[in-house]
């Protein structure tokens, strides 16, 4: 996933899967009932993680074929692991090196990962290579800089107040790029002409507090790199910091990425 700050921790599925599985595969169904792609297609998932989108398109796009890449051995192995479908298989690379021929797929996405690539237009420049001509080339960020990511937000906010050095490291502030603004001139700069944009937004809810901490003392991620880095007393005094601002739950904050799409010339 490039671009790691340097509390990043990006190898254990499991943990990720815990801490931020369960809404990715929710944006990823609405990702793709927007993207309403027809059936029989072949995928291809750039910066796959755990699976979750992978897993989306297969329950829900009824694809002929979905090739899952990315540069995190730990994530590829976790989702060819979970995911038992002879029309899916996982490979280790990235947009610089991706494992297809040119022309071959009929559907290049990415899901919440653009925002770590540093050379974006390249990114998508690769993909919309790999696609077949009147294709599409789609993807969607966290809204980082909205504070479309409450949960974590949350959690930045408190250690912003005890660690001035924590702000830095608060994905509002690394990814200031993650707009629709700025997807949609990414694509532009990709020569991905006529593209289209949405808000796709879900509810992430948690059943007390303990429910809501425990994903960012697993170790995988921003937020639980940054946890996982502190010594123990100041690691309480962030939790008790962030549950005197959430209160003992039920907790439910709202969740927005942006989608963006645009078809490949032939």
């Amino acid at each position: 996933m490039g671009q790691g700050a340097t509390h990043d921790s990006w190898s254990a599925g499991d943990s990720y899967d815990a801490y931020m599985g369960r809404w990715s595969r929710q944006v990823a169904m609405r990702f793709l009932d927007w993207l309403d792609m027809p059936r029989g297609r072949d995928w291809l998932d750039l910066g796959c993680g755990t699976g979750a989108l992978s897993a989306a398109v297969l329950a829900r796009a009824v694809p002929a074929s979905v090739l899952g890449v990315d540069p995190s051995a730990g994530f590829v192995d976790h989702a060819s692991a979970t995911i038992d479908d002879q029309r899916a298989r996982f490979a280790v690379g990235d947009a610089a090196s991706l494992p297809v021929d040119g022309r071959s797929v009929d559907v290049a996405v990415s899901g919440l990962v653009l925002n770590f690539i540093p050379d974006r237009p390249g990114a998508l420049a690769a993909l919309a290579r790999a696609v077949r001509p009147g294709s599409t080339v789609a993807g969607y960020v966290w809204d980082y800089p909205g504070q479309g990511m409450g949960m974590i937000s949350a959690f930045w906010r408190e250690a912003a107040k005890l660690d001035t050095r924590a702000g830095d490291l608060d994905e509002a502030r690394r990814f200031p790029h993650a707009t629709r603004a700025t997807l949609l001139q990414d694509f532009a700069d990709a020569g991905l002409d006529g593209a289209e944009s949405a808000a796709i937004e879900i509810e992430t809810v948690f059943d007390d507090f303990d429910a809501y901490w425990r994903p960012f003392t697993l170790g995988t991620g921003p937020a639980p790199g940054y946890l996982a880095s502190l010594p123990g007393p100041q690691a309480e005094q962030l939790r008790d910091a962030v549950k005197a601002a959430l209160g003992d739950g039920p907790i439910t904050m709202t969740a927005r990425a942006w989608a963006v799409r645009a078809p490949v010339a032939g």
